[in-house]
């Protein structure tokens, strides 16, 4: 049996969020708030966004439960699906027969500059970027991931973000909407996303982070980077970035197999760049005493843009392309050795 708390409600003290004791587990709505706001450009800087990334270690390390105790989501069954997350900017829930009253007002959504459905390619490109990257953020983060179906396809319910009155096509499930080739891209995206979290435990630790160094090498269990490359400092997250480097070392993962092995895997490092323009991001390389390993392949992307130009050759410290308008991508180390669980 598992134990999942939807810790809040009305009055004095319903909110208890990180509160509850070891063996439960908690939607984590500080998650979804943090992500919601990075990639609407709406953080004042990323100290929440890297907590929430790692497994919220600040809310569920205290109380001597494990990273998997926290919930991860962007999206649930009230409030906005995916789609009309970067669809629409208010509710509207006229349908529901209340004035449009009912719902939260408090959406944390961006329409991409035009409220509802618009047959502008532009916006409907990057919103489809939207989807993708609000996904691949999810599904990389350290934590239990929660989707709600039909976001994988893009599912809209017009805008109403509370639409648990509505048993019609407005709150049904529409198998058909893989056969457009925008929402078919989403589901592929997802079913990749998924395989590369099932393959890869680096992606699924069961304990936190110690951010220290683990060898002699100077590598650590997780690292920040900024664009250019190094390593983030005290200032760093305390200033306003769209642009953040995160680096898992595969090599330093807690626990064994069930052959009694150490676990190892590849390590990743995953750019989130919710700028507006493309950048260079400096791949992190093997200079100074903060290095990472270097030989880095690209496991896929957000962005449907070029190619970056990094080679990924071991003497490289060349950045390659990200591209902007809210985009995300990732590259994994291949030069240790991976074993899966």
């Amino acid at each position: 049996m598992k134990l999942i708390a939807e810790p809040w409600d009305v009055g004095n003290g319903g909110y208890q969020v990180g509160a509850f004791p070891p063996l439960w587990t908690e939607w984590n709505d500080r998650y979804r708030d943090a992500v919601r706001d990075f990639w609407r450009g709406a953080l004042p800087d990323v100290r929440d966004l890297g907590y929430r990334l790692s497994g919220s270690s600040d809310l569920y390390a205290w109380g001597g439960r494990r990273p998997y105790a926290s919930v991860n989501f962007v999206t649930a069954h009230d409030g906005f699906t995916l789609r009309d997350l970067v669809t629409y900017e208010r509710k509207h829930n006229e349908a529901n027969g209340e004035g449009n009253r009912d719902g939260t007002h408090d959406n944390r959504s961006w329409n991409c500059g035009t409220e509802g459905e618009t047959d502008d390619p532009a916006i409907g490109s990057l919103r489809l970027r939207q989807q993708r990257n609000l996904l691949t953020t999810l599904l990389l983060s350290t934590g239990v991931p929660m989707l709600v179906a039909g976001d994988e396809m893009g599912r809209t319910q017009g805008g109403n973000n509370n639409a648990y009155c509505q048993d019609n096509e407005l709150g049904w499930l529409d198998w058909s909407l893989p056969d457009d080739p925008g929402r078919a891209g989403l589901l592929a995206l997802t079913r990749r996303l998924l395989a590369l979290r099932h393959h890869h435990p680096v992606l699924r630790r069961r304990a936190f982070f110690s951010g220290r160094a683990q060898g002699a090498d100077g590598l650590r269990d997780l690292a920040w980077f900024t664009a250019d490359g190094t390593e983030m400092t005290e200032p760093d997250w305390y200033a306003p970035t769209a642009t953040l480097g995160l680096y898992l070392s595969g090599r330093d993962i807690p626990g064994r197999d069930a052959r009694g092995e150490q676990i190892t895997d590849d390590s990743f490092l995953a750019v989130l760049h919710a700028g507006p323009r493309p950048l260079d991001f400096r791949l992190p390389g093997p200079r100074g005493p903060r290095r990472t390993n270097s030989s880095w392949t690209r496991p896929g992307r957000t962005s449907q843009g070029r190619r970056a130009r990094s080679t990924g050759r071991r003497d490289d410290h060349g950045g390659g392309p990200v591209d902007g308008a809210a985009t995300g991508a990732g590259v994994r180390d291949r030069t240790g050795q991976r074993r899966v669980t």
